[in-house]
């Protein structure tokens, strides 16, 4: 049985007027430490730019300076379209760009770099001491068994790390799964730089050029056939920590469990991928077509399948509070429709230009989790600030209101199936604690930081 979630705010704002003059919402950990702790972040920034420069140093003497630049060239190819598709995934909640970027840079640079070194160490290792004919089969062999257990680890460090600092903006298994796909983004661009200038040095070298060419062969390879094979490992890693993130505290076994066997998991199919490659024949073929295909096919389908169990949620737990009247009526279907989101902006764009608009989006994304916060109630895990979260977000609903709700209320009636009375001008079936449900609210007095005329929710 679901234990009950704390109980529900009144229709009026959680404490008098007077005690919200001087309101300041809460920071979230991250931009606590960005504003007051500014050493600690000094520092990752640092330790990424360090690690960017290390790397290109690297690249450079391997590749040489034409070998970079047309591997960089190339490279980017995919990075766009790769960061699209996983914004599409997160269009629901989207992630902070700050932990996107962080995410990118991790796998660009700290990631990369760890991977270069332990993996030329490995290989120097495998050579002097284990039985091992030719530098080709050490090579083979490093990056059958040790290049994924490296890798997967380094990119698996920046899930870890936006899991534990940035627990508020991880809330399933998309926010895992996108995350992981960024920083796996990130390690693809840098390590086809890698790849593609050396395979243009070799053509400049051997004097090849066009199709026939090393560099094309690399190109169609990495880019054109292969281009989700780091993110769809690392997403696997991703999975683990969304699935941990969706369990109650008091589950901590299983919660420290279900990461580390995704990214065992993540480290096997990556590693039967590389080994693939020294296959011969066709061996190569027949696991793309007949394992790689299909893992990436249900991965996809369970990512998208998450998203619209998002989309659930907020149907489910918004009407609470538009019981209580913090919410009109037709807001939680409108809430829970990407397509009522769009039109809602665009509507808003229309009559009160990008800021209106902005407005919208932010009341749209304060909603969200305003929903995701009660469903971890509901679930039995709680949030340790529940209610202080709780009043922040209900504050910046309120203060977006008169722009928010009459550009919902169009883009309802845009809507080609407009919402049923059931579930959403009754109170919810979730056992909530028994509280009076208004059917007036009564707004607040007029006081510093709230609208003079606030009026009545429609």
């Amino acid at each position: 049985m679901h234990d009950s979630p704390p109980p529900l705010p009144q229709h009026q704002p959680p404490s008098p007027p007077t005690a919200w003059q001087h309101y300041k919402p809460r920071r979230a950990l991250w931009d606590t430490l960005w504003d007051n702790k500014a050493v600690r972040a000094g520092g990752v920034f640092l330790l990424l730019a360090l690690c960017g420069l290390i790397i290109l140093a690297l690249v450079r003497e391997q590749t040489g300076t034409q070998g970079f630049l047309v591997g960089l060239g190339l490279a980017v190819l995919p990075v766009p379209l790769l960061i699209a598709a996983f914004r599409w995934m997160d269009r629901v909640e989207p992630k902070p760009w700050r932990n996107l970027i962080f995410a990118f840079a991790w796998g660009a640079c700290a990631a990369t770099l760890v991977a270069l070194l332990a993996n030329g160490y490995a290989t120097k290792w495998l050579l002097n001491t284990v039985d091992v004919a030719r530098e080709d089969d050490a090579s083979a062999w490093g990056a059958t068994f040790v290049a994924p257990v490296v890798e997967e680890s380094g990119k698996a460090a920046a899930v870890l790390l936006l899991y534990l600092f940035r627990r508020r903006d991880f809330n399933g298994i998309v926010d895992g799964v996108v995350i992981a796909g960024i920083t796996a983004t990130g390690f693809a661009f840098t390590e086809n730089i890698l790849y593609l200038g050396n395979a243009y040095a070799s053509d400049q070298s051997f004097g090849y050029s066009g199709l026939p060419s090393t560099t094309a062969a690399t190109f169609f390879l990495r880019v054109l056939m292969s281009p989700f094979a780091h993110p769809l490992f690392t997403s696997l890693t991703g999975l683990g920590f969304g699935i941990a993130a969706t369990l109650a505290p008091r589950r901590r076994v299983l919660r420290c469990v279900v990461p580390v066997l995704a990214l065992l998991t993540a480290m096997l199919l990556h590693g039967i991928w590389n080994g693939s490659a020294s296959l011969p024949g066709a061996g190569f073929m027949a696991v793309y077509i007949l394992f790689m295909v299909p893992v990436f096919g249900v991965l996809t389908w369970l990512t998208i399948w998450s998203r619209q169990n998002e989309l659930r949620t907020i149907r489910s737990h918004l009407p609470a509070y538009q019981a209580a009247g913090w919410l009109t009526p037709p807001e939680p279907f409108a809430l829970s429709s990407m397509r009522a989101r769009g039109i809602a902006r665009d509507v808003a764009r229309r009559s009160g230009g990008s800021a209106s608009a902005r407005t919208v989006a932010e009341y749209i994304s304060f909603a969200t989790s305003l929903a995701f916060l009660r469903e971890r109630a509901y679930r039995g895990a709680p949030d340790p600030d529940f209610t202080a979260r709780e009043q922040e977000l209900l504050h910046h609903l309120w203060q977006r209101k008169d722009t928010a709700q009459p550009a919902l209320a169009q883009a309802i009636a845009a809507t080609p199936r407009p919402p049923t009375p059931h579930p959403f001008y009754a109170p919810p079936t979730h056992p909530w604690p028994a509280q009076p449900w208004p059917t007036q609210p009564t707004p607040p007095a007029p006081g510093p930081g709230w609208p003079q005329t606030p009026g009545q929710h429609r």
